[in-house]
């Protein structure tokens, strides 16, 4: 099936559109303009300054924060915590539970945006005695191909409805997450939910798929390893079989169960999710997924039309008249459908999974179409490979990635003891030219817990990281829920190892549950130590959010003080400790966080000479007050700028941020 694309002209003008509109939104009135106050005006050129600087939505002056949360988890009140228990024996988190007091907890963390995990309809283990689930028609899921029993939220099954066993009532689920981004929006928050482009479930199946949709593989010739239309790949004239067991592993821990017999049909046997080719895939394949066909063939060729290395510098809506009378293969259109469908229900953007695994050339068609309908989608990807990193933003036209393998990685290295703080200087002067758009974060559904012994071993030690990665650049930030809180991980649930909080069962998050209290959102049950990290985290995310200086500009102070030190024994300043500096015209952040768990009585931070030039200070003392401590400082600044510092204290992993004002010298 050939798949010409076929467009109505409005959608190619609609990026256009949007900037007429933006223009289209000044006062017509003559009158009416020279009424408005110089606050007024200020305020109108403050938000177009933002506007410019960063394209995605902030609570204030500052950046966009994400506050992902794994949503079957995040409301359950349940605390039993039984390995591989039941969702009726463990509980299970619910659309309903993110009521205003929940979101408001959220937003008070910085939040613009809330990656709600875990949406779309994936594979998960249920028995259906008396279930409303199978009156509904919703097919029984085979344990011997599902990894935990509430099911990964990476093995789609139905990317037209989303998960039941969210919903108050599973009759009406797609309704009430419907009602959730309303409710998200009337807190002046966004919605993110996950898009996996590279693979879905084996028994993948749409009950709710709109007319004229066709389901994945509904038309593939199973007969052919490949064809550009086929959704999948084949193992031709092979059965699938399920993997062997390693390390003495049984589907729901032994239980038993009436599919879980280590026998799945699946005939001929489908490529498996991350790209074994094998009909028995190994343990350690994503045998729970197959791979999704993006018309390149088994010979790693392209069998669709290649974009020109030049559209790195063109627009999106010229990226969109590229594809417009091209022919692209089936899977393509297939997931435009699907991304239109969830922007249809006000979905503000999305999380792409194990994006670098897909076609570049598939990105800049799906997003150029995301962006025709919606010029302020939010697109964060999953790409691991530095080298890839700038043909997916320019090609592909990513809005954002994790900066994971450089950033976060060197982070921990250095949270851990087995690195200095160098490698943030030289990362963060690698990616100059894309740092806004390499997201920063510490904890996330694949990461080990901050608190977990296997990664910090205590939420403190995140303290100075967290000041770092929040402050450092004009990328957004992303919390990971119960962060804020130092949940450890360490519950064993089912499937997989502690140290990361499940995504395979079901679970309570048992410091989250403290804090929320039974659904007040207080902190209510929380220790006097999640106490204060949580009012840590809040302090220091509305700085990230609201600060000006973080749509401002970036040095790194750090091997100008390490070189400093060495004809100055009296500052303890080392490379266990990272500064930097953040400023716009008029304010500057000086940023000094301490790794180290010694406290440290005199840390002197210098100022280069060509800084105090820039900032065109005089001769004398500038307040500098720390925003997170609330301790008043002051940066001395000597005669002919020659010299300019700033003395602090500093506790065992603390940090300051000092707000100074450039423009006011104390009396």
């Amino acid at each position: 099936m050939s798949s010409i694309r076929k467009r109505h002209s409005c959608t190619l003008l609609a990026l256009a559109c949007s900037v007429v509109l933006i223009g289209a939104c000044s006062p017509s009135d003559p009158q009416q303009a020279s009424n408005d106050t110089s606050e007024t005006k200020q305020m109108k050129n403050t938000q177009q300054t933002i506007i410019d600087t960063h394209p995605h939505a902030a609570q204030g002056e500052g950046k966009p924060v994400v506050y992902q949360v794994f949503t079957r988890l995040f409301g359950n009140t349940n605390e039993t915590n039984k390995p591989w228990g039941t969702l009726e024996e463990n509980g299970v988190g619910k659309f309903s539970d993110f009521d205003a007091a929940a979101l408001q907890s959220i937003k008070a963390l910085g939040a613009s945006y809330v990656w709600y995990t875990g949406v779309p309809h994936h594979a998960v283990v249920n028995d259906y005695t008396d279930n409303v689930y199978k009156e509904l028609g919703i097919t029984l899921d085979d344990p011997d191909v599902v990894k935990g029993r509430a099911g990964s939220p990476y093995a789609v099954k139905d990317y037209y409805n989303v998960n039941p066993d969210l919903a108050d009532d599973p009759a009406n689920r797609l309704a009430e997450f419907e009602a959730l981004i309303e409710r998200t929006h009337e807190q002046q928050l966004k919605v993110i939910i996950d898009i996996v482009p590279n693979h879905v479930a084996r028994a993948y199946e749409s009950l709710s798929k709109p007319e004229g949709v066709s389901d994945f593989g509904e038309n593939d010739n199973t007969e052919l390893e490949y064809a550009r239309d086929n959704n999948f790949y084949y193992v031709v004239g092979e059965a699938f079989k399920v993997p062997l067991s390693e390390n003495g592993y049984k589907p729901l821990g032994g239980e038993a169960h009436p599919l879980s017999d280590g026998k799945f049909v699946e005939m001929p046997a489908k490529w498996t999710g991350n790209g074994a080719r094998e009909s028995q895939p190994s343990a350690n394949d994503w045998y729970e997924t197959v791979k999704v066909n993006y018309g390149v063939k088994p010979d790693g060729s392209y069998d669709f039309d290649r974009l020109p290395k030049e559209y790195a510098d063109k627009s999106l809506s010229q990226h969109a008249a590229f594809w417009q009378d091209k022919s692209v293969p089936d899977s393509w259109i297939k997931f435009e459908q699907i991304v239109h469908y969830w922007l249809d229900k006000g979905v503000d953007g999305f999380r792409y999974d194990m994006a670098e695994m897909v076609p570049v050339e598939f990105w800049s068609f799906l997003n150029s179409s995301i962006k025709a309908k919606n010029p302020d989608a939010f697109l964060l990807a999953e790409v691991y490979n530095p080298s890839l990193y700038r043909e997916y933003l320019q090609l592909g036209k990513m809005d954002y990635l994790y900066d994971k393998v450089e950033f976060y990685d060197s982070l921990k290295l250095l949270m851990q003891g087995k690195s200095d703080a160098q490698a943030l200087e030289d990362i963060q002067l690698s990616l100059a030219d894309i740092e806004l758009h390499m997201l920063h974060f510490l904890e996330n559904h694949d990461e080990q817990r901050i608190a977990s012994d296997e990664f910090a071993g205590s939420a403190e030690k995140g303290k100075p990281a967290m000041v770092v990665s929040a402050l450092i650049s004009k990328s957004p930030t992303m919390l990971y829920f119960a962060q804020d809180v130092g949940e450890d991980g360490s519950e064993e649930t089912g499937f997989g190892d502690p140290s990361r909080t499940t995504i395979f069962d079901y679970a309570g998050v048992p410091a989250h549950q403290r804090y929320m209290n039974n659904g007040k959102f207080d902190g209510g049950q929380s220790t006097e130590s999640e106490k204060q990290l949580r009012a840590f985290y809040e302090r220091l995310m509305l700085i990230s959010a609201n600060h000006p200086t973080m749509l401002g500009k970036y040095q790194s102070l750090h091997s100008f003080n390490v070189t400093s030190v060495q004809v100055d024994s009296t500052n303890e300043y080392s490379n266990a400790q990272f500064a930097f500096v953040r400023w716009t015209e008029n304010k500057a952040l000086i940023v000094v966080s301490n790794f180290s768990e010694d406290d440290l009585s005199t840390v002197t931070v210098k100022l280069p000479i060509s800084l105090l030039t820039e900032w065109q200070v005089s001769e004398g003392a500038y307040a500098a007050n720390d925003l997170l401590n609330g301790i008043a400082y002051e940066m001395q600044v000597a005669r002919k700028r020659s010299d300019a510092f700033v003395s602090v204290q500093l506790n065992g992993l603390q940090s300051v941020v000092l707000e100074v004002n450039l423009k006011e010298q104390l009396k």
